[in-house]
């Protein structure tokens, strides 16, 4: 239980509260304040995982965000998968376990709640380091609005890895937190940056208190942010060199070393080498040391008589000795169970790039940077824009905040900073790999396994583009993203193709820019929040009469209505010869309705529809299509007359948000000087079909004032009335083929109608029935569903409705694309019937081919039995199908192929002598 290597004093931890945790089977003991890598560190485990592709031991590299090995699956006190060892927050009780490069989907329900908030401010700060923290506190100080965004649960940034100037991180975060207009969100990630200033954060609230996580507050909050002014203060992440078997455990970035040392207390090894491009390596090695790590030797690869670099690593399980090779080829072995990298620092420019700035290569600084031209009100300090000695970084920051802060209209106030080191120090050498060793084990992306050799393969196969190369190696597309690989990859490329690194560039950033939950994402919208179950208002009374449902949009509608030993086909045969031959009725309130007014709205609906619709007169009703630009259908239903400037437009139920969402785009982008109103009030009225031979005779019971007769109530008119003592509007509309009436009334008038046309039709055997006899009675009609009987390649005419597009008008959307070559080919497919020769009910989707040779033609959009036909048919789109009517074709079967006979679309009642009694 002893956490060997733990300094006896030092770090950031709280050596008062021991937490006890396990992993991988074992339990081991940490304090308040690691992460699960520094305390696995403290006990001695380096080795966390093995690789992906490979199967290589692999340890802990980093000690952040950047972190491409040690990926963990939290089990207790609930599993999520594919969390870095180095962001994990200890806590007491945890439990996890290594991951090889993937995870597992928990198997329950999440019970933690999520939500999101949105923000605005003047300045936003990204970043709690040095330059982030002068930057916020600079804004601060001139009263604007500031909120400042870091993913540490303390503020500090580098400083706290580097155990430097923490009273005045600790002043300075004093003071935030008591200004009135600042904000400061810690443990939360900036992961996308859009227009407008419009920056997405994830904050975690409670991950880090495991089992006593209040359950009233939310795990992780999604945060929107819009500000007026960003000052990017992300940082630099250290990168590593390719040379052979560099992804050994105990092979760890230098920096992260130190930050073991000196926020964590803990020793990642005993006897160290120093492999370094550059001045940090040395900083890390002098506290490494002054804790109590033996310093081996210090290779430095800048240009000098005395160079040294590393040759082999020796080692299975973790480092055991290092071998160095001088310029000259001497060598020397180093007994040592640790090897520091650091092959050059890289700015954290993702955001930037995802806000619209380019990143550009520094050749000085051996890394990529922003270039200062981004169209969006922001600003670069510190590390995040190359610079990476402390005085600079604490100047630049406060003069980032400052003219943010002038910017969004506010008077800068001069803050105090404390004394640092701006000395520019020795160059860094761009420095990708080291000679020597099998290309097929120099590491340059850890999560994915790839290596120099990878990248030989893909620039020997011709590629030239870093996108190209990242998808043919998959470098950079792990959970790290590159952060600690992307630079180097293209450094090892642009030096196989010959090229400059700078003229190679990188590969793009898009957000997130790290790992995001998709419970986070979902906030509050799941379940019934995210897609609300709709009902009607007779939802109840389906429900207590035994319907089952079926989902349409997001509706419950009555499927059908199962009487005691009837299946599903049973009821439907049933349902289906009440409505042909008695009475039956169905709730059709879903059906969506938009109210159309406006001195323009003739004009609107004309333009929408295919038909004529300005002509249509009250108290009539016309039925129409709409089409997208490419004259594709894309909607059908009835408009309804109801005055001079009012109209009714019916809709499907699936596309009712779709089509009045499609009215607005058009209103309001490019026709706004019609003047015409859009409502939607599918909600406000609720609609029952009352379908059948008999239907006239239930309907006069219960409206005796109003005329029903053939000659009185004409198809596709409507008559204001009071029905069953209910003020309603019926409409002579039939979706069956059979006299048929839809009554419509207020929602809460629903139910007292439908009973009462129970009541008044139980002599007559009235029958509620669903959607899938809905679909029966229609089909055998001809009457095509969109969405089912189409498939967005389908115009009017393919469904034998080319009586419903106008020739009159001079425009409509959709008329030009009815003139075009391939609209107007012959050979389409076009709606027909089916009649399948052995009486198999043909699956929905199926093939449909000609003999021999065989040729696809089309397939079956819809397939049912028929009560009234006394047989199976269906519903199918086949090219040239109206010139097949009388052939055969086979539909393919799972065991073999079954003659079909091609008719028309109507297959019942094709006179239409049923449908006005």
């Amino acid at each position: 239980m002893s956490q060997e290597f733990r300094t006896t004093q030092g770090g950031l931890v709280d050596r008062g509260t021991p937490l006890s945790f396990r992993f991988d089977g074992r339990e081991y003991q940490g304090f308040r304040g690691d992460t699960l890598a520094s305390a696995l560190l403290a006990n001695g485990v380096l080795r966390v995982a093995d690789s992906l592709r490979l199967g290589r031991p692999r340890g802990i590299f980093t000690a952040g965000i950047e972190e491409p090995n040690a990926i963990v699956q939290i089990e207790e006190p609930f599993p999520e998968p594919m969390l870095t060892a180095t962001t994990v927050e200890l806590y007491d009780g945890l439990v996890a376990r290594s991951l090889r490069g993937h995870g597992r989907l928990v198997d329950r329900p999440d019970p933690a709640r999520y939500d999101s908030t949105h923000a605005h401010c003047d300045v936003l700060v990204i970043g709690g380091g040095p330059a982030g923290l002068a930057a916020a506190a600079a804004a601060a100080a001139s009263g604007a609005r500031v909120i400042l965004v870091d993913d540490q649960p303390r503020l500090g940034g580098s400083l706290l890895g580097a155990g430097e100037h923490l009273d005045w991180v600790d002043t300075v975060a004093a003071g935030l937190a008591a200004a009135e207009e600042t904000r400061v969100l810690t443990r939360t990630t900036a992961f996308g940056y859009y227009d407008d200033n419009h920056v997405i954060a994830v904050e975690r609230r409670t991950n880090h208190l495991g089992a006593l996580a209040p359950a009233h507050l939310s795990r992780e909050r999604i945060w929107r942010i819009r500000a007026k002014q960003v000052v990017l203060a992300t940082g630099a992440h250290e990168r590593s060199l390719a040379f052979a078997d560099n992804d050994r455990p105990g092979v760890m970035l230098a920096g992260a070393a130190r930050t073991y040392v000196n926020r964590y207390g803990v020793l990642p090894g005993r006897r160290a080498v120093v492999l370094t491009t550059n001045d940090s390596a040395y900083a890390a090695a002098r506290d490494l040391a002054a804790a109590g790590v033996e310093i081996a030797a210090i290779a430095d690869l800048r240009p000098g008589p005395d160079g040294w670099a590393v040759a082999r690593v020796h080692g299975e399980e973790r480092v055991s000795a290092v071998t160095l090779r001088s310029a000259a080829g001497e060598e020397r072995d180093l007994d040592a169970d640790l090897l520091l990298v650091s092959g050059g620092w890289n700015p954290v420019g993702a955001l930037y790039s995802q806000s619209g700035g380019r990143l550009a290569y520094d050749p000085e600084l051996g890394a990529f940077r922003p270039d200062g031209n981004c169209r969006q009100a922001l600003l670069v300090a510190g590390a995040a824009r190359g610079s990476y000695t402390l005085g600079v970084c604490l100047a630049e920051g406060a003069a980032a905040g400052e003219r943010a802060a002038d910017a969004a209209g506010f008077t800068a106030r001069v803050i105090g900073l404390p004394e640092a080191d701006s000395a520019a120090g020795t160059p860094p050498a761009a420095v990708w790999t080291l000679p020597g060793g099998d290309p097929a084990t120099q590491f340059v992306d850890l999560q994915r396994d790839v290596t120099v050799a990878d990248l030989a393969r893909a620039t020997g196969t011709g590629m030239r583009s870093a996108e190209h190369v990242k998808r043919y190696t998959t470098a950079g597309t792990a959970h790290d993203q590159g952060k600690t690989g992307g630079t180097l990859t293209s450094g090892v490329v642009a030096g196989l193709l010959g090229v400059e690194v700078g003229a190679l560039g990188t590969t793009t950033f898009r957000p997130p820019y790290a790992p995001v939950s998709f419970a986070a994402l979902a906030g509050r919208d799941r379940g019934l929040l995210f897609d609300p179950v709709r009902v009607t208002a007779l939802h109840g009374w389906h429900v207590s009469h035994g319907a089952l449902f079926e989902n349409v949009g997001q509706w419950k509608r009555p499927w059908y209505y199962p009487r005691d030993g009837e299946d599903l086909t049973a009821a439907v045969l049933r349902e289906c010869r009440a409505a042909r031959e008695g009475v039956a009725m169905m709730d059709a309130s879903t059906l969506g309705k938009i109210d159309v007014q406006g001195p323009d709205a003739g004009e609107f609906l004309d333009r929408l529809y295919t038909n004529l619709i300005s002509t249509l007169k009250p108290g009539a009703i016309r039925y129409g299509v709409m089409c997208r630009p490419d004259g594709m259908v894309f909607d059908d239903g009835t408009v309804i007359r109801l005055a001079e400037e009012r109209f009714l437009v019916t809709t499907t139920t699936g596309n009712a948000a779709a089509v009045l969402d499609w009215m607005e785009e058009w209103l309001q982008t490019e026709w706004p000087q019609l003047r015409v109103r859009c409502t939607s009030v599918t909600e406000q009225w609720a609609t029952i079909a009352l379908v059948g031979p008999l239907s006239r005779t239930v309907l006069a019971s219960v409206a005796p004032g109003l005329d029903v007769s053939r000659d009185g109530f004409g198809f596709m008119t409507w008559r204001d009335a009071e029905v069953a003592g209910l003020s309603a509007r019926v409409c002579r509309i039939s979706f069956s083929g059979e006299l048929a009436y839809e009554i419509n009334v207020s929602w809460w008038d629903a139910l007292a109608l439908w009973e009462a046309l129970i009541e008044a039709g139980a002599a007559h055997g009235i029958t509620p029935y669903g959607t899938e006899t809905m679909h029966v009675l229609r089909a055998e009609k001809g009457y095509p569903i969109i969405g089912q009987d189409t498939d967005g390649t389908v115009t009017p005419h393919d469904l034998g409705l080319g009586w419903a597009v106008s020739k009159k008008k001079a425009d409509f959307i959709g008329k030009r694309s009815f003139s075009r070559t391939d609209t107007a080919r012959p050979g389409r497919k076009q709606l027909v019937g089916l009649l399948p020769d052995g009486g198999e009910l043909l699956p929905e989707g199926a093939h449909l081919v000609t003999g021999a040779p065989q040729r696809v033609l089309g397939h079956v959009t819809s397939s049912y039995r028929s009560a009234a036909l006394g047989r199976t048919f269906a519903l199918a789109l086949i090219s040239g199908g109206r010139d097949l009517i009388g052939q055969t074709v086979w539909a393919t079967l799972d065991d073999g192929l079954a003659p079909v006979t091609v008719t028309g679309s109507v297959l019942y009642d094709p006179e239409g002598t049923r449908r006005d009694g």
